[in-house]
């Protein structure tokens, strides 16, 4: 039997309403930043390698609704009307001086250049028979036989490891960017986009001042009263870290031993909430730093802290009419970036070019339809990077239509031509970004898919969702290795821990909205196949057999429904893969589980010394690791 909702507490308008209100904006008054050092046994986890001790906490600021935004306030507790889009605290960390590469724990053997994975399947991560109660066969070596025979053979031990600590720590190379991302950004550049990198010539800054605005997106800018000074007296690391928390947008000076909490700059936005951002590795300097912003506005800023200049692209949702759920800098590029939208599209953006009336051009069907796109797992190139040289002069670059449910998070892969995407419609799909080809489609075990991250080599992709699952995905043999089964609730943020991997066992974390940390350890070797699972045979024979017959009749139905529209069809029938059942694949269980704050958590990054843990209310807390001694984080001795 149907049953009504129960009606307001009091009606809109109402003095009890407009006293509602005020206890919200009082609740929620700007305060100034703290800096705590908590101690005791329940600020400390165990693991294999040591314990690790929470080093600080800083509780950033939540600032108060602007005058002109009217807080949503419901009262009723059964409403389903939309809330404000808004995102947890997330960081983007910026190391302006380099250590040496000797010093890191992880140290890749030559493998073959990953590109040639997407051309034909490889037989390095495939998982060989075995029997009952017997464990999975070992892994090839890392420098497998290559699958095409035409790339030439890289060697990662650096390249790797460094592209994956500048998407945690910020410190990758510049050499190392261009070098990981010439192939991709010589064709972006054939194609129209100024990407070369220069750097004897004077880098371009922003146009827009933020101290002078007079713009309504821009509330205000609080520079710290000592800015000149603090930035003249750099700490030896220099590493710097953006958050963003409610309207508000932090320049921070993580190196600071005392006054790491005090912002160098805070922005406030006037009712735009930034929900992504990124720093470009390749062109940082201690004069330069391009950051871009993804807001829930639809609107993107370009953001140069050190000149307090930026740009505005996307401004009211002229390319994209949604908000922007992610924002990458494309690895190895000056000018381009990718940005994840709500509306199920990825965008390519050049931070100098002008915007275009892109979705006016869309409704008018100057380019195709996106309401063409066939099946919920399709892809449709709706403008692409190879297309006419007069439309590359303005945004965007690329337009690409992947899903029709927003898009959660991207993540390039090391070599730089693969990006991962994942979306609430519980799809993980990889994208050749050169070929602008869907090359693999996997699903969740149920719900949407809210997070994702390559392995510093490439053959291993994790994603997080609201299965409370972390998955791992072998890219090479294209099956899903193992579900990691520790989580309570959604798993918001994934990473890999380059400092504890080795050839034979990844470390990698996981946080969620259950508050808790979970660290993993995996291997092949230690994965046991599941009671109760009758089939023999290699794991990838099985799902490569089932997702043919599958995909089958998905070519199928679409043939029938495909007229002669622009949408893109899928050229690979084998990308897309069944799910599978829980008794087909193992359970690994974590080496490490704990609850690490009172809120849920909302990204998890780690560092050569630390482990640094954001939640959704504020709070940023560093876990010393177990090689780490003090409040300043000297490094004892690296663990062996």
């Amino acid at each position: 039997m149907f049953v009504l909702p129960p009606p307001p507490k009091f009606p809109v308008g109402s003095p009890a309403y407009a006293a509602a209100l005020m206890q919200m904006r009082d609740n929620n008054m700007e305060t100034h930043n703290t800096l705590k050092f908590p101690t005791g046994e329940e600020y400390a986890f165990t693991t294999g390698e040591g314990t690790y001790t929470l080093r600080e906490d800083i509780h950033l600021a939540t600032p108060p609704p602007h005058p002109s935004e009217v807080p949503v306030l419901n009262p009723n507790p059964l409403s389903t009307s939309p809330i404000p889009v808004t995102s947890g605290v997330r960081l983007s960390l910026c190391s302006i001086k380099y250590k040496s590469d000797s010093a890191l724990g992880l140290q890749r053997t030559a493998t073959n250049n990953i590109s040639s994975l997407s051309e034909t399947r490889s037989t390095t991560d495939t998982v060989g028979e075995y029997e009952d109660g017997d464990n999975y066969s070992d892994h090839e070596s890392a420098s497998g036989t290559s699958r095409t025979g035409g790339s030439d053979v890289k060697s990662l031990s650096g390249t790797m490891l460094s592209q994956s600590v500048s998407s945690t720590g910020g410190m990758m190379q510049d050499g190392l960017a261009e070098s990981n991302g010439n192939a991709l950004t010589s064709v972006l550049s054939n194609a129209g986009s100024s990407v070369a990198v220069n750097k004897d010539a004077k880098r371009r800054k922003p146009k827009n001042s933020l101290a002078k605005s007079n713009s309504s997106f821009v509330s205000r800018i609080n520079p710290h009263e000592h800015l000149t000074k603090r930035l003249s007296e750099r700490h030896s690391e220099d590493l710097y870290f953006f958050a963003n928390i409610n309207r508000s947008f932090n320049w921070m000076d993580y190196a600071s031993p005392t006054w790491k909490h005090e912002p160098l700059s805070k922005i406030l936005f006037t009712k735009a909430h930034p929900i992504s951002h990124d720093v470009n590795q390749l062109t940082r300097s201690s004069q330069h730093i391009d950051v871009v912003i993804g807001f829930s506005s639809t609107d993107i800023i370009w953001y140069d802290p050190m000149s307090t200049r930026y740009n505005r692209l996307n401004k009211n949702g002229c390319m994209n009419p949604s908000a922007v759920a992610d924002i990458r800098w494309i690895p190895g590029s000056e000018n381009l970036f990718m940005a994840g939208h709500m509306n199920g599209a990825i965008v390519i953006y050049d931070k100098e070019k002008e915007d275009s009336n892109f979705e006016e051009d869309l409704q008018n069907g100057n380019f195709p339809d996106t309401s063409k796109l066939e099946t919920r797992d399709g892809f449709q190139v709706v403008k692409s990077i190879y297309g006419n040289q007069k439309l590359q002069k303005q945004n965007p670059v690329a337009y690409w239509k992947v899903s029709r449910k927003p898009i959660t998070a991207v993540a390039f892969s090391p070599d730089c031509q693969h990006v991962a995407v994942v979306a609430e419609d519980g799809y993980l799909k990889i994208i050749d970004v050169l070929k602008e080809k869907l090359i693999d489609v996997y699903s969740s075990y149920y719900g949407g898919l809210l997070c994702v991250c390559w392995s510093p080599d490439g053959r291993y992709i994790l994603t997080g969702g609201q299965d409370d699952l972390v998955s791992i995905w072998s890219f090479p043999s294209k099956t899903l290795v193992a579900r990691c089964q520790g989580h309570q609730s959604f798993v918001t943020s994934v990473a890999f821990d380059p400092w504890r991997c080795d050839e034979r066992v990844y470390r990698f974390g996981s946080v969620g909205e259950d508050c808790r940390l979970c660290l993993w350890d995996f291997s092949v070797k230690s994965l046991h196949r599941p009671r109760g699972n009758t089939h023999r045979g290699s794991v990838s024979s099985y799902y490569s057999n089932n997702a043919k017959s599958w995909t089958d009749r998905q070519s199928l139905r679409s043939s029938r429904n495909r007229s002669d529209s622009n949408a893109v069809a899928l050229e690979d029938e084998e990308a897309y893969h069944l799910i599978a059942s829980k008794a087909s694949i193992p359970i690994l269980p974590p080496v490490m589980s704990k609850q690490v704050d009172p809120e849920p958590l909302s990204s998890l990054h780690f560092r050569e010394d630390s482990i640094i843990i954001t939640c959704r209310t504020g709070h940023i807390r560093t876990w010393n690791r177990p090689h780490v001694h003090s409040k300043d984080g000297v490094v004892d001795n690296l663990p062996q």
